[in-house]
Formats: C-alpha cells, structure tokens, sequence
C-alpha cells in the first residue's frame, strides 16, 4: 500500500480512530488532529507498504507514540518554564536583597561621626581615590586618612551586626 489513493481509503477509513485516540491521550482537539494528519503526511513522503490486515493496528499504534512524543515533550517545555521561573524568581530575590543591604549600607555611612569619616569612606570605595588623594584634599597626613577609614569600617560592621541581630 504506497500509492496515494491508497492512502486517502486509509485515512478516510481510520481517521476518526486514529483522532479519538490522541484525543483521549492528549485532552486536545488541535494537538489530536495535528498528530493524526502529521502520519499521514509521513506515510505520503515515506511510503511503506501496509498489509490491509494490520493497518488499522499499525495507524493506532503510530498515534500512541507520536501522543508519547507530544506528551514527553510538554514535559520537558514545563520543566523547562518551571526553571526558567525559578531562575528568574532567584534573580529576582538576589536583586531585592542586594539593594536592601545597599540601603542599609548607606544608611550606616550617613551615621558616621565625625562627618569626616562619611566622606572619607565615600571618596575611598565610591570614587576610588587613593590615601594621598584624600589626605591632599583634606590637608591631612594619609595615616590619619587611614585610620578614619578604619574606624569608618569598624563603626560600620558593628551596626550591620546590630541590625542582623534584630
């Protein structure tokens, strides 16, 4: 059986065994007609010969596994959404709890006494000017530079401490 009215007197035959099938597996007319008309259309382009005793039993079980195939792929594509979501919901969070922290970093640095340490760790780490930098704009040694810096540091690791505690 390879020619094509053969197959048109297979399809008008089995067409709606072979639809109601992939409507029970799949629980959708469109993907159920596209399955159906996707054998066909491979029987048309590879023509095998079927015996007319064993066709009906050969058409069904082609749609069974092509419903498998449909079947395991939109398992994959849920999957595949699933992760993306994750992924997107953790980039998300990541986000969220970065600025949160930033925030609460700023929030420290406007806090520092004396005022010259809020300047002097905003300089350092937000501009990147070196010691000698900040000690020629503030006409200071930069050990004096470096140790507002440090109790600029050490002020604020103790409040980030206090507010994880809480």
């Amino acid at each position: 059986m390879t020619d094509r009215k053969e197959i048109e007197k297979l399809f008008r035959q089995h067409y709606r065994q072979m639809y109601r099938l992939a409507n029970i597996l799949l629980h959708d007319d469109a993907e159920s007609k596209d399955v159906v008309y996707d054998i066909f259309a491979q029987l048309l382009s590879n023509p095998r010969p079927l015996r007319e005793d064993t066709a009906e039993a050969f058409l069904l079980t082609c749609v069974r596994n092509r419903c498998l195939n449909v079947m395991r792929n939109r398992q994959i594509q849920e999957r595949i959404q699933r992760l993306y979501l994750l992924d997107l919901e953790s980039s998300i969070l990541s986000e969220r709890l970065l600025r949160e922290e930033t925030e609460s970093l700023n929030e420290g640095i406007l806090l520092l006494q004396p005022p010259v340490c809020h300047d002097i760790i905003l300089w350092h780490f937000r501009d990147g000017l070196t010691f000698s930098e900040i000690a020629r704009k503030l006409q200071v040694s930069e050990t004096t530079v470096y140790k507002h810096l440090r109790r600029a540091l050490e002020s604020l690791r103790t409040q980030l401490k206090t507010q994880e505690s809480l």
